[in-house]
């Protein structure tokens, strides 16, 4: 059945509840797995770790990303300011939620265009479904003069929802034409089942520069869907997907350097933050654990982002680490367990991360 404009907000404000009060996974992101090699001697001063990051031609001070998870509903305009008001606070990069909504609706399109209006000077990210029209697209940048534009997959939540598609030919050829439609680089981000190499590719292939694989471990919408409809879901569908370490290597050895690549899903502390940028990503997305923070307090969100950055600069200096550069060419990191069992069958050595110096 085909959702109308005025169903889409419940459907959104539905989700935020059930990311508040769903636990993660049950799939693992792999970040267990991975084991930074201690450095007794790395000869840094707390004070030179330097975190600063590039994404889509902005320079960072943070790689740490407030990813997409919000907007569309009155109720949610409070939520996006104060998460846009934190971003700022740490110089970070932020993503809105799909502002289909918004764009149906122009009076919801405020619960979005606060993020611009509480930092300004931000590097936000627009959203839509990689399945939305060109002038959808377009309009979504506009709404907040966005530097960049995700384009969101969500194949198994479609399948998942009452109202959602069920036919998902030609989603390649729409991503090509938002891209030539918009005048901002696209970033195409999966919302929790991460990306494979071979897809990578071809996404490459039509012109992308970006891609954020978001795995799974963290915030899972067969689960939100599930839990939407007052159901229960077969345990082998809840843990479909792809762990957010394997599809972040799988992307990186299949593309090859040609794109940059956002690590999102599971990303629990800032030490899985820094194993992911040891591994390669060039970003880090945050978005579940830091909505149920903001449920508590704003003061809670801003103490929490503290912490992780903090512990980000801890773990760099422990193994040698003054900038984002030198954690990914001179830190040596081994992989174990089910990851590397991943890696293996997938054909993607362990080796040169353990052996980098």
């Amino acid at each position: 059945m085909a959702e109308n404009s005025r169903q889409r907000p419940a459907r959104k404000l539905a989700h935020l509840q059930g990311v508040c009060q769903l636990p993660d996974g049950p799939g693992d992101p792999g970040f267990r797995d991975v084991f930074l090699l201690h450095n007794c001697l790395p000869e840094l001063d707390y004070s030179q770790i330097d975190l600063s990051s590039s994404w889509c031609g902005r320079k960072l001070a943070s790689p740490l990303v407030i990813n997409a998870i919000t907007g569309g509903a009155a109720a949610t305009k409070r939520l996006n300011a104060a998460l846009a008001r934190a971003a700022a606070r740490f110089g970070m990069g932020m993503a809105v939620g799909s502002q289909t909504a918004a764009v149906e609706d122009e009076t919801l399109a405020e619960t979005f265009q606060v993020v611009r209006q509480e930092y300004p000077e931000g590097f936000i990210m627009a959203n839509v479904s990689a399945t939305a029209p060109v002038q959808t697209a377009l309009k979504a940048v506009q709404m907040l003069r966005a530097d960049a534009l995700q384009v969101h997959l969500n194949v198994p939540q479609e399948l998942a929802m009452a109202e959602g598609e069920r036919s998902f030919v030609g989603t390649l050829e729409n991503i090509k034409a938002i891209q030539a439609g918009v005048p901002v680089p696209v970033i195409v981000k999966e919302v929790g089942f991460g990306i494979a190499g071979r897809e990578a590719r071809r996404l490459v292939e039509i012109g992308i520069k970006a891609l954020d694989v978001a795995g799974k471990g963290g915030t899972n919408f067969l689960a939100v869907e599930a839990w939407r409809r007052g159901e229960e879901l077969a345990p082998a569908l809840l843990n479909w997907g792809l762990p957010t370490v394997v599809s972040l290597l799988d992307v990186l050895q299949a593309t090859a350097g040609q794109v940059q690549v956002m690590a999102s899903g599971g990303v629990r502390s800032g030490l899985d933050a820094v194993k992911a940028l040891s591994l390669g990503a060039d970003m880090v997305g945050m978005a579940g654990p830091l909505v149920r923070m903001l449920m508590e307090s704003e003061e809670l969100l801003q103490a929490e982002l503290e912490r992780l950055h903090e512990e980000m600069r801890t773990a760099m200096l422990m193994c040698g680490a003054a900038n984002l550069t030198e954690l990914r060419e001179r830190v040596n990191v081994i992989i174990l367990g089910e990851t590397k069992d991943w890696l293996q069958a997938r054909g993607i050595s362990v080796r040169p991360f353990a052996c980098r110096v």
